[in-house]
Formats: C-alpha cells, sequence, structure tokens
C-alpha cells in the first residue's frame, strides 16, 4: 500500500496537511497542490486518485474532473466541498467523481472513503487495526481501549482519540493547535485549553506511583509528546 500516491487538491494548507498527515499514516504517499492548474498537472503525471477540492482557483475541481474524464483518464476521483448546493454534487457525479464530501468533515471518514474507493478498483488492504504496546500499556485502536495489564481503564472517546493519536507520535511533540485538528477536526473553534483538559484525565486514568506505565509529557508553550517509561 506503500506505493500508493494520493494527490490532495486543496487550497487551505490546515487542510492539505491534516488529510497529508492522516493518510500518510495509513501509509498512502500524498502530493500536494493548492490550485487547479497543478492539480490537473500532477493528476496527469499519474497518481492513483485525486482528492479535489471544488473551490480550487485557477481551475475549480469540477473543470479539472470533467478534463481528465474528457481526456479518458479512469484517475479515482474523491470531491471535496464547502458548498451545500445539491446542484454540484449530482453534476461531480456526473462528470464521473467517485465520491463526495460536504465540509466539515472528519479526517479519518476521508481515510475511510479513499480506501473504500480503492477496494472498489481491487486494491487490497491489510486493514489490522493498530495495537500499539508500551510495556504495561495497551492502545488497542480495533476495541477502542486502552489497558494496563489487561484492564480497560475506561477512556471516554475523545479521550481515547487523544491518546491514539500522542502514542502514535511516540517521542514527537505535538503543539495544542496540532492536536485540536487531528482530534477534534478542522473546524473545531474551541479553545486549546480543551486539550489540557483531556490530557489531565487521560493521566489521571494511565499514569500511577511509581510511574511504570507511559507518560505524557508536557512540552512548556508548545503541547505534548507520548514518553515511554
Amino acid at each position: 500500500m506503500g506505493a500508493i500516491r494520493i494527490l490532495i487538491a486543496e487550497d487551505e494548507q490546515p487542510i492539505r496537511e491534516l488529510l497529508d498527515h492522516h493518510l500518510s499514516q495509513d501509509g498512502f504517499r500524498c502530493v500536494h497542490a493548492a490550485e487547479g492548474i497543478s492539480a490537473l498537472g500532477i493528476a496527469r503525471d499519474g497518481v492513483d486518485l485525486a482528492i479535489l477540492d471544488l473551490g480550487l482557483p485557477r481551475l475549480d475541481g469540477l473543470e479539472v474532473a470533467r478534463t481528465l474524464r474528457r481526456e479518458g483518464r479512469r484517475l479515482p476521483i474523491l470531491m471535496l466541498t464547502a458548498r451545500g448546493d445539491e446542484v454540484d454534487r449530482v453534476v461531480g457525479f456526473e462528470i464521473g467523481a467517485d465520491d463526495y464530501v460536504t465540509k466539515p468533515f472528519l479526517p479519518r471518514e476521508i481515510v475511510a472513503r479513499v480506501r473504500a474507493i480503492l477496494r472498489r478498483m481491487g486494491v487490497a488492504f491489510d486493514d489490522g487495526p493498530r495495537v500499539l504496546r508500551f510495556g504495561r500499556l495497551v492502545v488497542d485502536e480495533g476495541a477502542r481501549e486502552a489497558r494496563i495489564d489487561g484492564t480497560d481503564v475506561g477512556l471516554k472517546p475523545r479521550e481515547f482519540a487523544l491518546l491514539l493519536e500522542l502514542a502514535s507520535n511516540a517521542g514527537v511533540a505535538l503543539s495544542r493547535t496540532m492536536l485540536l485538528e487531528r482530534v477534534w477536526g478542522f473546524d473545531y473553534d474551541g479553545d486549546e485549553r480543551t486539550v489540557d483538559v483531556h490530557v489531565r484525565r487521560i493521566r489521571a486514568k494511565i499514569e500511577d506511583q511509581p510511574r511504570t506505565a507511559p507518560s505524557i509529557a508536557t512540552v512548556h508553550g508548545f503541547g505534548y509528546k507520548f514518553a515511554q517509561a
């Protein structure tokens, strides 16, 4: 799966980076375009799937898709739009888009839709959920559980999502802003202190004394880092 190349054609950089992060975590290789002319060129050069924002500058996503189909290219296309207009959705499917997502969306939804499109093309995936092991702590994505010595510590859904993000990037400092985007979504407009509150709750459930489980270290003035004990 690592050889699969995904074009992310989106003019908003935070959304491009957010999608890149989640797709890359699943083993995809991502290339970016911030406007339609570049997106068309990259698609012509060869990618396995294109994520096209309808609102691309210079050449909008519908026109990029229309041009690719007119040229006989069967590249799978996932459309993104901030519009709620049903006409755009219908036109997108009429010109050959494979799927269509309206903003705001959850990044993992995009990953799931990309995988579904590729499966329809016959691409096989190793879909086993991640089980991350750190000594006594196990973070089980499939079960949505964090367990210490085999016992579920009882994380709430958002707490588990935050722990999974940190544990998936063990040793890497992640800013509060980045965590908000990756866990709560790019459209979340709440306070960064939300991250602090959730980290405190997770710490209370996974850290013990003497500390024999991994911990979430504070990176002062920046964010947090998952640190193995």
